[in-house]
């Protein structure tokens, strides 16, 4: 079964590897991403590459996708994360605000595992930015 491998640098570092040997440092001093925050980026990953597929079979031409995660912690331990804003902005030509939310909404609700793990509230803003596609 495919899965993670995580190893112990010292400190409070951690370095996870995957079976095909890609690496990410995690690290809460500040020498690689903090947990919390790649759990942040793993989420939007997964989305993300949803959302990609989804955009491409809506035929819409799209340039570039960027996402800004926050999040909202419970003020106690274990400062569970209670609330997370995925704030995506997507570039490309003649986009239709309706397929680009349609497919988010699809990508988060229907595709994404990590989003379906989640028992957290998740507010998704979506921002579209009008730009040459390179068929233009």
């Amino acid at each position: 079964m495919p899965g993670v491998k995580v190893k112990w640098t010292g400190g409070t570092q951690f370095l996870a590897s995957d079976e095909k040997g890609h690496v990410v440092v995690t690290d809460q001093e500040g020498e690689g991403m903090k947990p919390p925050d790649m759990f942040l980026a793993s989420l939007v990953g997964c989305a993300g590459i949803d959302v990609v597929h989804i955009l491409e079979k809506k035929r819409q031409k799209f340039t570039g996708i960027e996402v800004s995660v926050t999040k909202e912690n419970e003020p106690d331990p274990p400062w569970t994360i209670k609330k997370i804003v995925m704030e995506w902005v997507v570039r490309g030509r003649n986009l239709k605000q309706k397929a680009v939310e349609d497919s988010i909404r699809l990508a988060e609700e229907g595709y994404c595992s990590v989003a379906a793990s989640l028992t957290t509230e998740l507010v998704t803003i979506v921002r579209i930015v009008d730009e040459p596609y390179e068929d233009d």
